[in-house]
């Protein structure tokens, strides 16, 4: 798997970042291009200890068996339901939500010592690996709808 604390592997990401355009289009979902960006800087947020979210009472009863799907080496399957706080319904900026997606992105670089939330609102207690895991396999499942 794939880690965002590997340089060259932050820089793949980062890549594949800016090759989408404002007129991007999406393969499966609802989202536009600069809602996708916004959208995915929420749950790095939440990993950095920057954007708190309760833990819903779903969470709370299947979070933790849910985190083995969430960590194994599969992608992410197409239009999975997501937290209420992470759906997007304004149009941001598209060259300022680039901007950010990718500041966010890059501070991966520093390692694991980048990640202070150790507690998923959903998934529970996740070790700063486990953080790792899902934010690469998330921004994939994003760039990928995305066609990059």
């Amino acid at each position: 798997m794939k880690s965002l604390y590997n340089t060259n592997s932050n820089q793949e990401i980062i890549d594949r970042i800016n090759q989408l355009s404002p007129h991007s289009l999406s393969h499966w979902g609802k989202m536009t291009v600069s809602q996708m960006m916004e959208h995915c800087q929420a749950p790095l947020k939440v990993a950095f200890g920057e954007l708190t979210i309760q833990q819903s009472l779903i969470g709370f009863l299947f979070g933790r068996m849910a985190k083995k799907k969430l960590i194994n080496d599969k992608p992410f399957d197409p239009n999975i339901p997501t937290a209420k706080e992470f759906i997007i319904t304004h149009e941001p900026d598209f060259d300022a939500a680039r901007t950010t997606l990718i500041e966010h992105v890059s501070r991966f670089q520093n390692g694991p010592s980048v990640i202070k939330n150790l507690k998923h609102p959903f998934f529970g207690p996740m070790t700063a690996e486990e953080w790792d895991i899902a934010q690469w396999k998330h921004l994939d499942h994003h760039l990928r709808q995305f066609g990059v």
